[in-house]
């Protein structure tokens, strides 16, 4: 914990799990601690890191330059919705130590400053996936994953405008998530690793957040369990699928998959990730195995899926024989009084 730390953790935070797990609600309770700062979801931390080659060696500082007008000038990052000067963070990645983990970090800096805080964080659902990435930018980083029954998930999923996919990708995604934080919580251990459920977040708040705050080396704040005041400045009212976090924490969506799913829907996800639900106690529904054509016609997507993921990792080892420049965030701790000009 950090009462007795001299040195506050720096360490950036990465919150990710399945969509409609409630991230932005676990967003929302870690930007309300006095220390940490998370933005709305951005657009640039996977597309730099995919185009990185495009950047060319970053120790040029004409290349710094263009990465910076890539990240703070173009509408698809997002950029503009974090509230910051774009020339004077531009000019502080050109100043950074040339590698795009640094680059990275100085934007997520500079938005931590902006709110009075030292500490930043990103959350993106998708970066489950790509734990890889982030941990070769950011080596120190600790990882949140956000857990929800998966029934819930899915028929959230169904329900988004946003999300174009079938009810067997909907499920898949769901057991992807959850196999892949298993592996991650192998992989990088208990001091980088930190799981926690949907469920239980909701329900007693307060004692599920001083967990995670001892996992991350804070002191628990109780702010963190009133979020709904941060969401009505900063959740845009279009959003209606966040609607619910603009109100007090509640648990009354709990096991709502019941009334919003039909029972083939039921049969069919509990066919695909039952021993998984069973694993986080949640508890079955009991209805019949669904017909083998439902099977068979999940097992097609799923497979799709993994090849898919198959292709997307090699082209990923391809592009790391062809980096320019380092990848890893070479920033100076935010007291530090060295300067962290490139080299």
């Amino acid at each position: 914990m950090s009462s007795g730390l001299e040195t506050p953790s720096e360490r950036p935070i990465f919150v990710f799990g399945c969509p409609r797990s409630g991230t932005t609600l676990l967003r929302l309770m870690l930007h309300s601690h006095p220390r940490i700062a998370i933005p709305t979801e951005t657009r640039f931390v996977l597309p730099a890191y995919t185009s990185r080659a495009q950047f060319g060696d970053l120790t040029d500082s004409r290349n710094r330059r263009a990465l910076a007008d890539w990240l703070t000038a173009r509408p698809a990052t997002r950029f503009g919705e974090l509230g910051l000067d774009a020339r004077a963070v531009a000019e502080e990645i050109v100043a950074a130590p040339p590698t795009l983990g640094s680059a990275l970090a100085v934007v997520f800096r500079a938005y931590a400053r902006l709110h009075g805080k030292t500490r930043w964080g990103d959350k993106r659902p998708s970066y489950i996936r790509h734990a890889g990435a982030l941990l070769r930018m950011f080596p120190d980083a600790q990882f949140v994953h956000l857990v929800r029954d998966g029934r819930d998930c899915v028929a959230s999923l169904k329900e988004m405008p946003w999300y174009g996919q079938d009810l067997n990708h909907a499920i898949s995604v769901w057991r992807e998530a959850v196999d892949t934080g298993h592996r991650l919580a192998a992989r990088l251990g208990p001091d980088a690793f930190y799981e926690l459920q949907y469920e239980r977040l909701v329900t007693d708040p307060a004692d599920e957040l001083s967990r995670l705050c001892e996992f991350l080396g804070e002191e628990y704040h109780p702010a963190m369990t009133a979020p709904q005041t941060l969401a009505q400045r900063t959740v845009p009212p279009q959003k209606t699928w966040h609607g619910l976090t603009r109100a007090a924490v509640t648990s009354a969506r709990v096991g709502s998959w019941a009334q919003r799913l039909d029972a083939w829907e039921i049969s069919l996800a509990e066919a695909a990730f039952g021993d998984r639900l069973a694993a986080y106690g949640y508890e079955p529904s009991g209805l019949p195995k669904p017909p083998a054509a439902r099977l068979a016609r999940f097992a097609r997507t799923a497979a799709h899926r993994r090849m898919a993921h198959g292709k997307a990792d090699l082209r990923e080892r391809w592009q790391r024989r062809h980096e320019p420049s380092p990848v890893d965030c070479r920033l100076a701790p935010a007291g530090d009084p060295v300067a962290q000009q490139g080299h």
